[in-house]
């Protein structure tokens, strides 16, 4: 048994994270699924499935270090997105 996510829930993060409301949150958050999702097994995805149920202003913040995140949030998943390495803006 394979400890990688299901197809399903895969696409409807990524619907999630590309349709937060505001074109900064989407470069933010959708950028980060699509860089990182290909390596995820199924405890990083429910960490990231959480933090969509989160307000994109807080995930922004904890993003550029203007707040801390919640200790639930805390760890390599955060660091990563603390990163912003994964930000491509289109013109």
């Amino acid at each position: 048994m394979s400890d990688k996510p299901d197809q399903a829930r895969l696409n409807k993060a990524k619907f999630r994270a590309w349709h937060r409301g505001t074109r900064e949150a989407d470069f933010m958050i959708g950028g980060y699924f699509d860089n990182r999702h290909a390596e995820w097994v199924e405890q990083e995805l429910s960490w990231f499935e959480a933090l969509l149920d989160e307000d994109d202003v807080d995930i922004m913040a904890w993003a550029l270090g203007v707040q801390p995140p919640p200790e639930r949030f805390t760890g390599p998943m955060m660091d990563a997105l603390q990163r912003l390495d994964y930000v491509h803006i289109h013109k």
